[in-house]
């Protein structure tokens, strides 16, 4: 089924576009939607008009989502979860989970749909795509370690930095122990 677009539709074209899809997807979607109509004869003969109109829409969405966009663009966003030893979550962190904190955050509400991500299914750091519109895409940064890992963090270098010393200090000894043998074989 051929459809003219009426409206930017995410990854499958700009306003105007004439675009082959399934017939499901025109029928019980896009059409239903207002997102596209049939691209007939008399449709085609519309598609400058509706360029046009799409432009001018876009660029006032743009202009009004451009201080939001440079707002969100680098945000870090770091959860605390519950994981196994190889890394592995219990459960896993989705897209309302990241919408949900980044609204929290910025104060401006982001829907679950824009951001744009596979669940997190492990610990580490991960970036997202929050889209504003087809043209406003700013990138965040997810951060996602287990609990009470940050403390021990901390604590491990202290540690290691004792211990280190009473090793050094028996292998100096040992090393003494071993030059003296060395050099009479």
């Amino acid at each position: 089924m051929k459809v003219m677009l009426i409206k930017d539709v995410y990854k499958l074209g700009r306003a105007g576009d004439v675009k082959k899809v399934a017939d499901g997807y025109g029928r019980n979607f896009l059409i239903p939607q207002g997102l596209a109509v049939l691209a007939t004869a008399g449709a085609l003969k519309q598609v400058e008009r509706i360029k046009s109109q799409a432009e001018i829409r876009r660029a006032s969405l743009n202009e009004e989502l451009k201080g939001l966009s440079d707002q969100i663009n680098g945000v870090a966003l770091e959860f605390v979860v519950k994981a196994g030893e190889t890394g592995k979550l219990y459960g896993s962190i989705t897209t309302q989970d990241v919408a949900t904190a980044l609204t929290e955050k910025v104060r401006f509400e982001v829907k679950r749909q824009q951001v744009d991500m596979q669940p997190i299914r492990e610990i580490g750091d991960y970036t997202a795509h929050i889209r504003l519109t087809m043209d406003l895409v700013p990138e965040i940064k997810i951060t996602v370690h287990r609990e009470g890992e940050e403390a021990k963090e901390e604590e491990k270098p202290k540690a290691k930095a004792k211990k280190a010393k009473p090793k050094a200090e028996s292998s100096t000894e040992e090393q003494a122990q071993t030059a003296p043998e060395t050099p009479a074989e």
